[in-house]
C-alpha cells in the first residue's frame, strides 16, 4: 500500500486556528487521536454557522456524521497552535464530504488529514432532505468542485 501524501496547507480555502489543550495530550505526549476528530468537527461546524448554512431555527437543516477518517503524518502536542483548513470535495444529492487539514504553527505541510461526511437531515422528521441551491451557493464557497 503506497503511504499517502502530506496536503499543502494553499488547497484549503477556509481556515480557524485552535490552541491545543493540555488535556489533549495522551501519555505518548502527543494529541490523542480522538481530539483530531474534535477538531475536525469544531472546523466544519465553525463554517456552516458563520456562514448560516445550519442554525438553531427549527426549519434549519441538521448534519449528521455518517463518516470520518483521519491519516496522521507528524505528532501535534501542547503547546502548538492548529491551523484547520476546510475545504469541500463532493456535494451530493443530501450529503457533503469535507477534507480537513491540520497544520501545527506555520507549517505548510499538514501533520494530519482527515475526511467528514455530514448527511443532512430535516430537523423534525430526522430524514435525509435535498440540499438547497442556496446552501449550495454557500457550500460552493469552499468547494473544489
Amino acid at each position: 500500500m503506497k503511504k499517502p501524501s502530506s496536503p499543502k496547507k494553499n488547497i484549503y480555502k477556509y481556515f480557524i486556528r485552535i490552541k491545543t489543550r493540555w488535556n489533549d495530550n495522551d501519555s505518548y505526549g502527543h494529541v490523542n487521536n480522538a481530539i483530531y476528530h474534535e477538531y475536525m468537527d469544531t472546523v466544519v461546524n465553525n463554517y456552516l454557522i458563520e456562514h448560516q448554512i445550519t442554525n438553531s431555527d427549527e426549519n434549519s437543516p441538521i448534519g449528521f456524521v455518517v463518516s470520518n477518517s483521519c491519516t496522521y503524518f507528524q505528532p501535534v502536542k501542547y503547546p502548538d497552535t492548529l491551523n484547520i483548513g476546510l475545504r469541500i470535495i463532493k456535494i451530493g444529492t443530501s450529503s457533503v464530504t469535507y477534507d480537513v487539514g491540520i497544520f501545527k504553527n506555520n507549517e505548510t505541510e499538514a501533520s494530519a488529514r482527515g475526511s467528514f461526511v455530514h448527511v443532512y437531515v430535516d430537523k423534525k422528521m430526522r430524514k435525509p432532505i435535498c440540499i438547497s441551491d442556496k446552501m449550495k451557493h454557500k457550500l460552493n464557497n469552499i468547494s473544489t468542485l
